[in-house]
C-alpha cells in the first residue's frame, strides 16, 4: 500500500487528521511532534483503537494539517475496542525547555485559575511525581488524541496528554489490559531516559 492509499485510510478516520490552523509556528511545532513519533500512543475515538505504530506527516497539499498514519502492516500494534470513557484529558502539557530558556523537556500543569501561573517541573521530575501518585490499579499511560499538538504562550509548541484508565477497559481480558499496560508504560519509560 502506498502513501496516496495510506493517507486515503487517515482520510477516512477525520481522528488521524489534527489540523494545525491555531499554530502559528508551524516548524516549531513539526520538529516537536516528530520527536515524540512512535513514543506515545495516539487514540481514535471515532474507530475505538489506540495506535502505538505510525508515522506523523505534514503533506504539502494539506497544509495546514498534520496526518498520524498507522502502520497497515503491524495490526498486532492496533488496539480495538477502547471506548472513549476509558481516555481522559491531563491537563498536563510536555513543553521544550526553550520555551523557558533551558535545555531538555519539562512538564507543565495546567491551572484551572487564569490568575495562577504554572511552573514548568523537568520532565524526569514531573513524571517521577506523576508514577508515584497513579499506582496500583490506576496507572499513568498518557497517550495523544487529536488537538493534543498546542501552543504554549510563547508561540512554543507543546503537547497535552490524555491518559488511559485501565479500570475502563472492562471489556477486555487480563492479559489484553496488561499488554496495554506494560507497552504504554515501556513507551513512556523511553521518553523518560531520552529526556
Amino acid at each position: 500500500m502506498g502513501f496516496a492509499q495510506d493517507a486515503d485510510q487517515a482520510q477516512s478516520n477525520s481522528d488521524l487528521i489534527w489540523g494545525l490552523d491555531h499554530i502559528t509556528q508551524r516548524q516549531n511545532a513539526f520538529d516537536f511532534v516528530k520527536r515524540f513519533e512512535n513514543k506515545l500512543c495516539v487514540y481514535s475515538p471515532t474507530v475505538s483503537q489506540m495506535y502505538s505504530n505510525y508515522n506523523i506527516f505534514f503533506p504539502e497539499d494539506m497544509q495546514k494539517s498534520m496526518v498520524v498514519l498507522p502502520d497497515p502492516y503491524a495490526f498486532h500494534d492496533t488496539f480495538n475496542h477502547i471506548p472513549e470513557e476509558a481516555v481522559q484529558a491531563t491537563g498536563l502539557h510536555i513543553v521544550p525547555g526553550e520555551t523557558i530558556n533551558r535545555s531538555g523537556l519539562y512538564i507543565v500543569i495546567s491551572q484551572n485559575q487564569k490568575n495562577v501561573r504554572s511552573i514548568p517541573i523537568p520532565f524526569k521530575e514531573g513524571l517521577r511525581q506523576i508514577l508515584k501518585r497513579f499506582q496500583g490499579n490506576d496507572p499513568f499511560l498518557p497517550v495523544l488524541v487529536k488537538g493534543d499538538l498546542r501552543e504554549f504562550d510563547s508561540n512554543m509548541p507543546c503537547l497535552h496528554l490524555h491518559r488511559l484508565r485501565m479500570s475502563a477497559l472492562s471489556n477486555m481480558s487480563t492479559l489484553e489490559r496488561q499488554g496495554i499496560k506494560n507497552l504504554i508504560s515501556e513507551k513512556i519509560m523511553g521518553i523518560y531516559r531520552e529526556a
